[in-house]
């Protein structure tokens, strides 16, 4: 009997898994707000940024997909690369001292970001998950996605590191002092230093794509025509709509994810409330990374052993424990919530990468990848702005029931009550999906 080759002695298997690393492993995560702000941009030039990252995201998703199906994925990802190496360019030598132009570099990185998250986003996935079933066997799955979810982790806990480590001048000038040179840095010069790092992995990724293989089909020349994009596109919406195993698997997805990333979005701000100091913030990331060396691990155990109905009832035990853990604010101790909430984060993207790879056929899974992803971004977009009410309301409460109290009070206690409202958002939203859910899956007579 012919013995199934390991799915990592697949070219494409590989290849994914260092895509992945190299695209998402930045050096700049751990000071990113810093980072803005130290260019010259304020908070509210900040937060227009970074809506400007989440519309692009949600416009391009499901166009993109249907891209990577028509013209083949390898093309979507050298794409992404090439985005994501103009994007670090911008950054890496937009001359200072010009705010206007600093602006409209930071919106053209924030575009091309946008863009290149949109364009990996199910493509990526679908070029080995293809790979797999050709030359493997697509049950070895679940072992692909824990050995790049851990590589990954890896990867974050050295960028986290590195990074702080490097835009900090008094670290940079330490280092330099300890190797017997005169030379110092100033914050001007070590705060590009993440960015030409970050620049080396896009490159990397660049390369890793462009060795990446892909067969196609007879006849296709790899043109694209609008009619198919529409069409490939409108048929997985239909098939995830009379697909109720995979529709459920996206709701349930997109219910927790949207509420978990708002949580993981404002964790330091919640660390600054739970008195840590801000100096803990990147070691603090680094250790919750060690996770994903384990996690994954668990997860691919799980879809193993569990159906998906007990996993998703393990992920709305670990997240509801986490988010009403939050709403204590207990000092130093308040990190272990946090932590339950980044592991319930690394369930549901194992969960939906499985279980949707599963059931999708070849032809239209970026494509349906791509729905998932739009519909995780519109969810986000979403509780962003009704967070961003709740804050204004809960502060303008707070300020009339204390109007002797300083403006730095006033908002800590309004965010703290903000947070509050998590847990039962967080139940409404799943019973609601839960009815919805149980409903399709019995009328299609599936368990």
């Amino acid at each position: 009997m012919h013995a199934v080759p390991s799915p990592f002695s697949i070219a494409n298997v590989r290849l994914f898994v260092a895509f992945r690393v190299f695209f998402n492993a930045r050096f700049y995560y751990p000071v990113f707000t810093i980072l803005f702000l130290d260019f010259g941009l304020t908070i509210e030039q900040f937060a227009l940024l970074n809506t400007v990252w989440a519309i692009t995201i949600f416009c391009a998703e499901v166009p993109s997909g249907a891209l990577a199906d028509i013209l083949g994925r390898k093309y979507l990802l050298v794409a992404t690369a090439l985005l994501m190496t103009a994007e670090m360019c911008l950054l890496a030598f937009v001359p200072l001292g010009n705010s206007r132009l600093i602006f409209w570099a930071f919106l053209a990185n924030r575009i091309l970001s946008g863009l290149a998250e949109a364009m990996a986003s199910g493509a990526d996935e679908a070029i080995a998950y293809d790979a797999l079933v050709t030359e493997g066997n697509p049950d070895d799955w679940p072992k692909v996605l824990s050995l790049q979810m851990r590589l990954r982790s890896i990867g974050t806990i050295v960028t986290m590191t590195v990074g702080a480590f490097i835009y900090d001048p008094n670290a940079v000038n330490h280092l330099l002092a300890w190797f017997g040179t005169s030379l110092t840095v100033t914050q001007q010069i070590t705060m590009r230093f993440p960015i030409y790092l970050t620049l080396l992995l896009a490159l990397l990724a660049t390369i890793t794509a462009l060795r990446m293989t892909e067969k196609r089909k007879n006849g296709d020349d790899g043109s694209f025509e609008t009619i198919a994009a529409l069409k490939i596109t409108w048929n997985a919406g239909i098939w995830i709509a009379r697909t109720p195993f995979a529709l459920t698997v996206i709701l349930f997805g997109m219910c927790y994810d949207h509420i978990l990333r708002m949580i993981v979005t404002m964790n330091s701000q919640y660390y600054r409330l739970i008195h840590l100091p801000e100096a803990s913030f990147g070691i603090i990331g680094s250790a919750i990374a060690l996770l994903g060396l384990i996690t994954p691990k668990i997860a691919e155990y799980m879809v193993e052993k569990n159906s998906p109905a007990i996993n998703m009832l393990w992920v709305s035990g670990i997240s509801l424990a986490g988010l009403f853990g939050l709403t204590g604010f207990y000092p130093y101790w308040g990190i272990l919530p946090m932590t339950l909430i980044f592991v319930a984060m690394m369930f549901v993207s194992f969960f939906t990468s499985h279980y949707l790879n599963r059931i999708t056929a070849s032809h239209q899974r970026a494509t349906v990848l791509s729905f998932k992803g739009m519909a995780f971004n519109l969810a986000y977009g979403l509780i962003g702005f009704f967070f961003a009410t709740l804050m204004t309301y809960q502060r303008t409460a707070e300020a009339a029931g204390h109007p002797h109290w300083p403006q730095a009070m006033v908002e800590d206690l309004a965010f703290q009550n903000a947070i509050g409202w998590f847990p039962w958002y967080t139940l409404g939203c799943l019973g609601l999906t839960l009815i919805y859910c149980k409903f399709r899956l019995r009328e299609s007579g599936a368990s």
